[in-house]
């Protein structure tokens, strides 16, 4: 089972150009912010982003390295980030995507004169067929 709340230890890295924010804990998950407060957001982005992923790939979540034994440079420090997952996985599961679609031209151009929404009628034909 997978936690609701996950709190990890992000390295920023300060540079004359902005702020480099990895994690870890989690390699391939890395972001940037121009400034400390932008960090700080794109960090949590994509560490929910990235522990949404985990989550439904079935991996194996890691236990985050407790902050005291992390060594870093002079221009990094080392920021506790932490993202309550429960709005984020409602989001990601309910966000719009696209699909594409191929029908014959003659019912396109009847589905045009009747205002038919494709999307809508796709989502309620699926709600249908799936019994949701």
């Amino acid at each position: 089972m997978f936690k609701d709340r996950y709190i990890y230890p992000a390295v920023f890295s300060y540079a004359d150009n902005g702020i480099s924010v990895s994690f870890p804990d989690l390699p391939g998950c890395l972001t940037a912010g121009n400034n400390d407060e932008e960090a700080l957001l794109m960090g949590k982005e994509a560490m929910a982003l990235h522990l949404f992923g985990m989550e439904e790939d079935q991996e194996t979540i890691p236990d985050p390295t407790p902050t005291q034994a992390l060594k870093v440079e002079d221009h990094q420090a080392v920021i506790l980030l932490e993202v309550w997952m429960p709005p984020f996985r409602h989001e990601m599961r309910n966000k719009s995507i696209k699909k594409a679609l191929t029908v014959l031209r003659w019912m396109d151009d009847i589905a045009r004169e009747h205002n038919i929404n494709y999307s809508h009628l796709l989502q309620d034909a699926l709600s249908e067929h799936l019994k949701m």
